[in-house]
């Protein structure tokens, strides 16, 4: 789960870091890991709301039916 591979940096004029490049399979494995993370605090959130859970096939009628 660590970062590999080199890090390369883009500096300005006065040699500040002000982007970075990553290689496209450790940028893709990252938005993995963020979209994990997300679903971990949508599921944290939802437990410590306190809220009835309903069977996943209502709630999918439920949200089809709002679209409408």
């Amino acid at each position: 789960m660590g970062m590999s591979g080199r890090r390369q940096f883009l500096v300005d004029e006065k040699g500040e870091k002000i982007k970075v490049v990553l290689a496209i399979e450790e940028y893709e494995r990252m938005l993995d890991q963020l979209e994990e993370l997300e679903s971990i605090r949508a599921y944290d959130d939802a437990k410590a709301a306190g809220d009835e859970a309903i069977p996943f096939d209502l709630a999918v009628r439920e949200i089809e039916s709002s679209r409408r």
